[in-house]
């Protein structure tokens, strides 16, 4: 698939088949990802997958179980795989403290940095991992986790210093997934005219 098409084909997807995703394929995906801009070529991003009986524990931390009633994408609960992109930032702390960039001052601490790179290096991973599903064939969508994020990280034991940046549901899409777009979908996309500020704002 030429790279346009992946782009312009790629939608979050909110309705999955329960048929499972081959883990060397999940793996494929993980692997391009890896190769996603990184600061220092730190690479402080991880990728927590949840796969068979154990997404169900996904689901049970944070979409309560009064609520599914109600819960528009209930097709959503049946994607096979869901991967947690997590950033680390004492990772880019203690990489910019090595000796070719210690000059930075960035070494310091995670509040010495203007911008904080481990989110934007693993939204760019996030970001290669839905390209990748795309042109795999797969349906993928990124989404927050707003509810149960405590209960989840005790269960997984994921350390308190990982960020996490969201999760992204990916299986095989079902056919009538089209009708399940979200009412953001109908916004109109601006044009690179709109979006681009020539030699100055």
């Amino acid at each position: 698939m030429e790279f346009a098409d992946v782009v312009r084909g790629r939608r979050m997807t909110r309705g999955f088949s329960t048929h499972p995703v081959n883990s060397k394929l999940v793996s494929q995906i993980v692997d391009l990802a890896s190769r996603a801009p990184s600061a220092g070529k730190t690479q402080g991003w991880h990728a927590l997958v949840i796969t068979a009986s154990d997404t169900a524990k996904f689901w049970d931390d944070t979409l309560a179980v009064e609520k599914r009633e109600s819960f528009r994408w209930k097709q959503l609960l049946d994607a096979p795989v869901i991967a947690l992109v997590f950033a680390d930032p004492l990772a880019y702390v203690e990489r910019y403290s090595e000796d070719d960039k210690a000059h930075t001052g960035l070494g310091a601490s995670a509040e010495t940095w203007p911008t904080p790179y481990w989110t934007v290096d693993a939204s760019f991973a996030a970001m290669t991992m839905l390209l990748a599903a795309e042109d795999a064939g797969l349906g993928a969508l990124f989404f927050a986790v707003f509810n149960g994020e405590k209960e989840l990280r005790a269960r997984l034991c994921v350390p308190d210093k990982m960020q996490l940046i969201g999760a992204i549901a990916l299986g095989w899409p079902l056919e009538s997934d089209a009708s399940n777009a979200s009412a953001s979908a109908a916004r109109t996309r601006r044009s690179a005219d709109q979006i681009i500020h020539l030699n100055g704002w």
